[in-house]
């Protein structure tokens, strides 16, 4: 499939390598929000409460009735639930200096590397430091995918449009 992506005198193809390329880099969106899903409803679960946050668990059973604002009131769990989106923060920061230097291909495979580590202590985590380390790892890697692919492919006639427009 042939088009002219770009403009211009330059032919572009569309291959399977940029399409797949693509999926990846729009993923990095998707890892927040998937995330923000999931980690609220696992946070919530009797089980994972028991197992990692027994203090809270202990609270939230002796006390009958529950406020809807605030239904655990404990600080580590709290932590534990924004400890992903701090540490996603900063490495956002650290990653345009690397993507700068070493490449956007380069940024997005930290970003996996990182991800798939932070999932893997995740899943294997037997306490709560495991839990920790897990959620930073994991935001380090989502720190990095959104810093690569969030930055705008737009062409020169768009970004005029979008600028426009506000």
């Amino acid at each position: 499939m042939e088009s002219k992506l770009l403009g211009g005198d330059h032919e572009q193809r569309l291959t399977p390598l940029l399409l797949f390329s693509c999926t990846v880099a729009a993923s990095g969106g998707f890892l927040y929000g998937y995330d923000h899903g999931i980690s609220g409803g696992v946070s919530s679960m009797d089980s994972f409460l028991k197992e990692f946050f027994p203090d809270v668990y202990t609270k939230m059973k002796d006390h009958g009735e529950v406020s809807n604002y605030c239904k655990f009131n404990s600080q580590l769990l709290t932590f534990f639930t924004s400890s992903l989106y701090i540490a996603g923060l900063f490495a956002s920061f650290f990653a345009s200096h690397v993507t700068s230097r070493r490449g956007r291909l380069f940024s997005m495979r930290v970003s996996g590397a990182f991800f798939f580590n932070g999932a893997l202590v995740g899943g294997l985590a037997i306490n709560v430091y495991m839990l920790f380390l897990s959620r930073i790892l994991q935001g380090i890697g989502i720190g990095f995918a959104n810093q690569v692919c969030e930055r705008p492919l737009l062409f020169e006639k768009e970004k005029n449009l979008i600028t426009a427009a506000f």
